[in-house]
């Protein structure tokens, strides 16, 4: 299956965006190497763009797609065609980030009373930035506060979610989403400051 990575990663740019995804799927399923091009040239931009959301850098985010792409060529039979393939697809992809970052064990601890100051200072200056300079602030954020913030975030998880899914506390995922804020407010003041100069 690397194998098949390896070579997927040197592809031509796509010449059939109108197959639809039963077919490609179905293909993939069947071991047809033209389904499974077509499958990585589909979604890997997009999946690569989650990646590097939760790694620490371009190297982890390769890390994390390749061993996605695997997953998902291994499970693509157990696709039931319940709700859209793009978002199991992208399910994998988080889930194998978080896997990932639990491996990696990022989390900083935030005290009670640290997490009450940044809570009350926390305001909001992300209206100011266009989107690409918010996701290039949220790669600053240390591993484990970037990972809370965007499975709370971006992902729409629940504190008690994440801390199942991360095996951490719901108190620890509420403070590391906080802290995540207060240094992204840092950040966004500091890039805005920057900007003006």
């Amino acid at each position: 299956m690397e194998n098949l990575f390896n070579n997927l990663k040197n592809l031509e740019p796509t010449r059939n965006h109108t197959l639809p995804e039963s077919d490609l799927i179905t293909g993939c399923i069947e071991g047809d190497r033209r389904m499974q091009e077509e499958l990585y040239r589909r979604f890997s931009p997009k999946m690569y763009a989650v990646c590097l959301r939760y790694a620490s850098n371009a190297d982890e985010a390769q890390d994390i797609l390749q061993d996605a792409f695997i997953k998902v060529f291994k499970k693509l039979d157990s696709f039931r065609g319940d709700g859209s393939f793009e978002g199991w697809v992208r399910r994998i992809f988080v889930n194998t980030a978080i896997e990932y970052f639990r491996r990696k064990k990022y989390l900083q601890p935030v005290t009670e009373k640290e997490e009450n100051t940044i809570e009350g200072k926390y305001i909001s200056a992300l209206d100011e930035l266009a989107e690409k300079d918010i996701l290039e602030l949220i790669t600053r954020l240390s591993p484990g506060y970037r990972t809370v913030f965007n499975m709370y975030v971006v992902e729409g998880y629940s504190h008690k979610e994440i801390g199942d899914m991360l095996g951490i506390s719901e108190g620890t995922s509420k403070s590391q989403l906080s802290r995540a804020k207060a240094l992204l407010q840092d950040l966004v003041k500091k890039h805005i400051e920057d900007r003006s100069k």
